[in-house]
């Protein structure tokens, strides 16, 4: 981890298109801004971490999607087998 000590207006550049300057400091609160392109997302640690588990959530399946989805093709036909190339 790169640890660096800035003042009030002070800036450090992150990459070529991230700049991250220091607005305010008032007693242990820091006031920071941050310039970047629209494509690069910035999120406070808590609300990317929530985006993760929420996203990761959305992915695992549940018993209840399992059982649906084993009901919806239970009936369909059965895929016919390729024919083998000889």
């Amino acid at each position: 981890m790169l640890v660096l000590s800035r003042k009030v207006g002070e800036s450090i550049v992150i990459g070529d298109d991230v700049v991250v300057t220091i607005l305010e400091i008032r007693g242990d609160l820091i006031r920071v801004g941050i310039d970047a392109p629209k494509h690069v997302k910035v999120h406070r640690r808590e609300v990317f971490e929530a985006i993760e588990a929420a996203n990761r959530e959305a992915l695992a399946p549940t018993l209840a999607a399992m059982d649906e989805f084993a009901s919806a093709i239970k009936g369909l036909p059965a895929m016919p087998k390729a024919k083998d190339p000889k």
